[in-house]
């Protein structure tokens, strides 16, 4: 298979994580004009940053096949309060592109969209967006982004701050991306009851030392557990497992909440503030994609695992 095309608007975008200078391009490489490093083109995916502790995304990711176009499209306009429709023209960043399936979802509304990610996902979020010549992935570390400042209308991040060493720092560095009147959208785990927190972390404690090749198998028997009604409307809210109706994510959810180092949960108060903090206006709390008396209830006084905290707003002019 021929290497995806490479972006030189995008690219132009790029900054080097050493200096910050700009980076000139060529078909192997990028090379800084300030400090004269040089970051290798692979694949058609530039990489300006190793794996760091995002090793289990890079499994993750491409091990399973998550995209599905139209619950992808749902989603995502429930975590950034953006209709796909309205992405035409816009210059979008995907902050933690994992798998690609946002990136790819945007590029095909019309955006001109930058997919960063830290692990070797990136490799299969180029091969998704290969037929997008408007989509450009790079493999870069989201707390020392390498991207120009101001640059973006919209920028979102979907379930991937939380899985930094310092969501804070990991917040200010994509709000620093977003132009005055530019969007920014984030969702990030919420912060469950303190026997739920006190449980799970517990459990993660173990999990996150166990080698893949045992994890995944007791990502799929939670899988199992995931697909018997009683259980994934009770037992989950204890210790947490998938009830998605799809097998393959239900097992991909799991080792997504199970195997990461790292793993933060916030509150909606936190977020907003880290939104006023940056400088943004019009700071909403987004609802949640599900609906339901009970559900929301539960929602609402923090008894769902695995559920997020969903904030977006505009950069001040």
């Amino acid at each position: 298979m021929p290497e995806p095309a490479l972006n030189l608007e995008l690219l132009g975008l790029l900054r080097c994580p050493r200096c910050r200078a700009t980076l000139t391009v060529d078909a192997a490489d990028l090379a800084c004009k300030g400090c004269d490093a040089r970051y290798p083109i692979v694949q058609g995916v530039p990489r300006l940053a190793g794996e760091a502790y995002a090793e289990s995304f890079g499994r993750q990711w491409n091990r399973y096949d998550v995209a599905r176009a139209d619950e992808d499209e749902a989603t995502f306009e429930a975590k950034t309060g953006v209709r796909p429709r309205e992405l035409v023209g816009l210059r979008v960043l995907d902050a933690g592109c994992g798998g690609g399936r946002y990136s790819r979802l945007v590029g095909s509304h019309g955006a001109t969209v930058l997919g960063v990610d830290l692990s070797t996902a990136v490799d299969k979020a180029s091969s998704l967006c290969g037929a997008l010549p408007n989509v450009q992935i790079v493999q870069g570390d989201l707390l020392d982004l390498p991207v120009a400042e101001s640059a973006f209308d919209l920028v979102f991040s979907i379930g991937v701050l939380h899985h930094t060493p310092d969501p804070r720092r990991a917040f200010a560095q994509i709000a620093r991306r977003v132009r005055p009147g530019g969007r920014l959208s984030v969702w990030l785990y919420r912060k469950n009851t303190p026997p739920q927190e006190w449980l799970n972390s517990g459990a993660r404690a173990v999990t996150t030392r166990t080698p893949a090749r045992v994890l995944e198998p007791l990502c799929a028997a939670l899988g199992v557990l995931g697909g018997v009604p009683v259980l994934n409307r009770t037992l989950n809210k204890i210790v947490n497992f998938s009830a998605h109706p799809d097998w393959t994510l239900r097992v991909c959810d799991n080792f997504d909440w199970w195997a990461p180092k790292y793993q933060s949960h916030h509150t909606v108060a936190e977020l907003s503030s880290w939104f006023a903090a940056e400088g943004f206006d019009d700071v909403v709390e987004l609802a949640p994609e599900k609906s339901g008396g009970m559900y929301r209830w539960a929602y609402e006084h923090d008894l769902i695992i695995g559920s997020g905290v969903n904030v977006t707003g505009v950069k001040a002019g």
